[in-house]
């Protein structure tokens, strides 16, 4: 009974541990290897690293702010400028709210960026969003400036194999 004891005492330990995790997902940027250098302006690393990858919103907003349209028209040259590339658009919430309500804002944010970035020419079929609302943190706190960076649209390079 002892060792039973502490056999559920020490998963519940570790299933604990493993929901504080910010980094359970994997990290919020795409693995490059392969993919060019940072240096490389025809690089998905120069995309994230140079252009930058994620644009943040205001508190339940998804409309953009002039500093998040001047990272959205960087993106929109570099991908008109990169024709291989399609991109992901991932909109993210922070942890205030439903799960429910939360996904249905980060999905407003990604439509946000996919839009914006058409009407600056990128082509739709180079474009998906998907939601993840307040699923993939980068910051685990009860706290505004953890909030601030979870609320946000990142978008995600990868090469188009069938162009």
């Amino acid at each position: 009974m002892k060792h039973l004891t502490r056999a559920v005492l020490l998963t519940s330990i570790l299933a604990l541990a493993a929901c504080s995790n910010a980094g359970r997902f994997g990290s919020d940027t795409v693995d490059l290897n392969g993919a060019g250098s940072a240096s490389d302006p025809t690089s998905p690393l120069y995309f994230q690293e140079s252009v930058g990858d994620r644009v943040f919103f205001a508190v339940d907003q998804s409309n953009l702010s002039s500093e998040a349209k001047f990272t959205l028209d960087a993106q929109a040259d570099w991908m008109m400028t990169n024709a291989d590339y399609t991109a992901i658009i991932e909109g993210h919430a922070d942890e205030q709210g439903t799960r429910e309500y939360n996904l249905a804002l980060g999905a407003r944010r990604a439509n946000s960026v996919q839009e914006y970035l058409v009407l600056r020419g990128v082509s739709p079929a180079r474009l998906k969003v998907v939601s993840y609302g307040k699923e993939r943190p980068i910051e685990i706190c009860s706290q505004e400036a953890c909030y601030t960076k979870n609320r946000r649209a990142v978008t995600i390079i990868s090469v188009d194999y069938t162009g």
